[in-house]
């Protein structure tokens, strides 16, 4: 039997420390550990055997489900007992069996924004960046210093080098090893994982035009040129698009390049994805 905590439901079982912190409507499940310093948004809800620590604070209406630990020491060598953080946001969904580690450096946070999908098995090393809208599918590994950028769907049991980073809709197929950069808008996939055309279901999902698809495929036609430097391929997409949001998007993430970007899988391989599609 439930026990009430003014407008929180928290099962008996469950060892909360009297200097968490918990926001209205909050419901803790059996066998539930919630450490001192925590903090749990309003009507949040944490499933049995979930362990907060007390460097983790979960936003608005998320669900935490079984045995998903949050907040515990990075696996990192380097670690020094510093002070770092977890930080979700609000209406995220964490399924069971997720483990969220802390950072390493003093200050530093892992986080996921709002409105993200971790899918059961799922592992964020330190200083991972996950954006808002994700969904990440099961048994997905991030080593420590991955970024991923917003709307991004990551296939199920991919793996991915650290200082990694994911452009904003891009999608990665399941099973993949990602060991450079993902470009936005694209869709990646294979071991090791190489840009296969654009996420064309993703971007007309969310609104995309398919004049605004046309572009960013030309821009990333003047991106992979393999006449020219990486610079001078930035350099001419800025002033062959001068303005355009897109183009800024694809040219900011690639001037901030920390693996290296993705190799194009080919002519041959782009044909093959586009004929499984209609039209751009």
């Amino acid at each position: 039997m439930n026990d009430e905590m003014g407008d929180c439901v928290i099962h008996p079982s469950a060892i909360l420390s009297p200097l968490a912190e918990l926001g209205c409507d909050v419901r803790i499940g059996p066998c539930v550990i919630v450490d001192s310093g925590a903090k749990i948004g309003d009507g949040s809800v944490i499933e049995p055997f979930v362990h907060v620590t007390g460097s983790v604070e979960i936003g608005k209406n998320c669900h935490i489900f079984q045995n998903s630990t949050l907040g515990e020491e990075p696996q990192d060598r380097d670690f020094g007992g510093e002070d770092s953080f977890v930080r979700i946001g609000d209406d995220v969904t964490i399924r069971e069996n997720v483990t969220i580690n802390r950072a390493t450096g003093e200050g530093g946070e892992t986080s996921v924004g709002d409105g993200t999908m971790i899918m059961e098995g799922c592992h964020l090393g330190h200083n991972v960046k996950i954006g808002c809208h994700c969904t990440i599918t099961n048994k997905v590994g991030f080593s420590g210093h991955v970024t991923v950028g917003d709307y991004v769907v990551v296939g199920g049991m991919t793996g991915f080098h650290q200082f990694v980073s994911v452009g904003c809709y891009a999608m990665v197929g399941g099973m993949s090893k990602v060991t450079k950069d993902i470009p936005p808008y694209s869709l990646a996939d294979g071991r090791p994982a190489r840009i296969y055309g654009l996420n064309v279901v993703g971007l007309r999902r969310r609104g995309f035009s398919s004049e605004q698809r046309a572009r960013i495929k030309n821009i990333y036609k003047l991106l992979y040129d393999k006449r020219l430097s990486r610079s001078k391929a930035i350099s001419l997409v800025e002033e062959s698009y001068p303005g355009d949001e897109l183009a800024g998007v694809i040219a900011a993430f690639s001037r901030s390049l920390r693996r290296g970007l993705s190799l194009w899988a080919g002519k041959s391989a782009y044909s093959h994805e586009r004929s499984s599609e209609t039209s751009l």
